[in-house]
């Protein structure tokens, strides 16, 4: 448990760095290559949660004033991914969540039911979030350590499923986004993405940050755009005029700088993701290994941020007009990037199919995450998380997913029975995938 805790506490920028390392002498990397490969990993980490951080501790005040401003009161406030890791790594059952999804990644790729790598082990906190859920609803320790195991599953599913698709629209050569908050929004899309195609008029609508750029001349640059949205939110918050200006540069800035970052980290993951797969490929011929990271690799893409910085306020307007919302929008608005990344890439990046995307995204989290609170306030008091006087709490981003829904619905209604359905959904899928389709293609 020393050693977890240890790892937590370093962080990714750390651990991720250290890991990568010694996975590439595993690989035979020479040395030195392999340390300058870590080295970058690092450094792009640092880079990219430094801009993440900038947006994110710009962004926050000014939709916490945003709240203020239109008067919005709602039952359960949502209290962001930060708090919803707390709470989920918090408690015993929680701790025990990296082993477990570290343990039954080795062995699915051992067997050939998923090709996906995870090394970004910190965000396991995901599985750890629907395993306190069941634990809280069902006091039942075993049934929360299987329904980790089972969401686990789903991950790298959805990782491998998506993958091809990510890959090709980001340019992240063999890397998947094994990420709980991200993954589900591929299976949303699809469906979306389909209807829209079948809209006339709608089906014709592309706004990429070419085609914006290309009819809007200078205000189409991705630095100008995210002036005006920058300099949009801080009129919505009532900023002075200094304020305003500053989250307007502060936007611009983080629109630029972050593919900048990302580049940085790929450039150090390319040897490694390379080197790994020629090791896969001698030992089991016709396979691709796929490096999973977060993917926040993907939010620095200007389609994604562009969209989000849209969603803000869209956000808090769709939570006061749905009917059975009791979350309010609050801690994960400036998460919107990541829980629209996977889905950007089924979009082809076309901005106005993102931010629809997005607002069907936003309503089904609400109408989860509404349902999700109770349970989510009975875990923050077990893992004595300070709740400074709320009554009710939720996460929008993790507490939304089609995800948590089926694996806690089920676990909730049916305890072992649900959790061992949802359990034989996801290993039949992996085999379909992993077995046959793969095959085929």
């Amino acid at each position: 448990m020393g050693v977890i805790k240890w790892l937590l506490n370093a962080g990714p920028t750390v651990f991720l760095p250290m890991l990568l390392f010694t996975f590439g002498l595993f690989l035979r990397i020479k040395v030195g290559k392999a340390f300058k490969a870590a080295l970058m990993v690092g450094i792009g980490f640092t880079g990219l949660n430094l801009v993440i951080g900038l947006l994110t501790d710009n962004l926050g005040p000014a939709a916490q004033a945003m709240v203020r401003n239109f008067g919005l009161s709602l039952n359960a406030i949502d209290v962001g991914w930060p708090a919803a890791s707390a709470i989920s790594y918090g408690t015993t059952l929680g701790s025990l969540a990296i082993p477990i999804g570290v343990l039954l990644n080795v062995i699915l790729l051992i067997v050939g039911l998923t090709r996906t790598l995870n090394v970004d082990l910190w965000n396991y906190w995901h599985i750890a979030f629907t395993g306190s859920l069941i634990f809280a609803a069902t006091d039942d320790f075993g049934l929360g350590l299987a329904t980790m195991a089972v969401h686990a599953m789903w991950i790298y599913f959805l990782a491998d499923l998506a993958a091809p698709t990510i890959q090709k629209h980001y340019g992240l050569e063999g890397i998947s986004f094994p990420q709980g908050a991200s993954a589900p929004g591929f299976v949303l899309a699809l469906p979306i993405n389909w209807l829209l195609d079948r809209i006339p008029g709608v089906k014709n609508i592309s706004w990429t940050p070419e085609t914006i750029q290309k009819r809007l001349g200078v205000f189409g640059d991705s630095a100008v755009m995210g002036l005006i949205i920058g300099l949009a939110i801080g009129g919505l918050a009532q900023y002075d005029v200094t304020k305003i200006l500053n989250l307007g540069i502060t936007t611009s800035a983080v629109l630029i700088l972050m593919p900048r970052m990302v580049s940085l980290l790929m450039e150090g993951l390319s040897p490694i993701s390379e080197a790994a797969n020629e090791v896969v490929q001698k030992k089991f011929p016709g396979r691709n290994l796929y490096i999973g990271m977060d993917s926040a690799l993907a939010v620095g893409q200007e389609a994604v941020l562009s969209a989000s910085l849209i969603l803000v306020p869209v956000s808090l307007l769709v939570a006061v007009i749905l009917p059975g919302n009791k979350v309010l929008p609050f801690g994960d608005l400036a998460t919107i990037p990541f829980m629209l990344a996977v889905m950007a890439a089924v979009f082809g990046g076309n901005v106005f199919r993102i931010v629809i995307g997005g607002i069907v995204d936003i309503a089904v989290s609400l109408w989860i995450a509404s349902w999700i609170a109770p349970l989510l306030t009975i875990a923050a008091k077990s893992a004595h998380f300070s709740m400074n006087g709320a009554s009710s709490i939720s996460v929008l981003s993790d507490g939304g997913t089609w995800t948590t829904l089926l694996i806690v619905g089920l676990g909730k209604m049916l305890s072992w029975g649900g959790i061992a359905i949802v359990g034989v959904i996801v290993l039949g899928l992996m085999i379909w995938l992993n077995k046959f389709h793969a095959k085929r293609v």
